[in-house]
């Protein structure tokens, strides 16, 4: 029962979409981190690939089992995969910026607008995810919110 509740409904898709942000925040701070450093290529997860990969596993659920519960299986990302239920990013995307003569390619205002853009996917999904299991332990607790 408490694995039926863990899996049900949006919980797996924020919680792939928690991991995921986080896991791109790495990425993220590990291009500005190297910004000046000569012949460094950096790499992003593209995350419109992550979505539409998230989308297929939310359809594959909903295909087997009406979509109420389970996990997601997010087999059809080429840059996202699952290892002993942690999630490792294999970024392939590479990051556009200016090629400058230290054969660096940089646009720090594209990766300031990356981070904030990946923070507030971070902050939304571990928001709902916070709410989703307030009202499981409300029901538990016999509580009405």
């Amino acid at each position: 029962m408490i694995t039926d509740l863990a899996t049900a409904g949006a919980m797996p898709a924020l919680e792939k979409m928690f991991l995921f942000a986080g896991q791109r925040q790495r990425l993220i701070a590990q291009n500005i981190a190297n910004i000046d450093t000569p012949n460094y290529q950096g790499v992003d997860a593209d995350p419109k690939a992550f979505q539409r990969a998230l989308g297929k596993a939310i359809e594959r659920r909903r295909d087997t089992n009406g979509g109420f519960a389970g996990e997601l299986d997010l087999s059809g990302s080429s840059e996202v995969r699952m290892v002993g239920g942690q999630m490792v990013l294999e970024p392939k995307t590479p990051i556009d910026g200016v090629l400058f003569q230290d054969r660096n390619q940089r646009d720090l205002e594209r990766l300031m607008q990356d981070m904030v853009e990946n923070a507030t996917m971070f902050r939304v999904a571990g928001e709902l995810m916070r709410k989703n299991q307030g009202l499981i332990r409300g029901a538990i607790a016999q509580r009405v919110v």
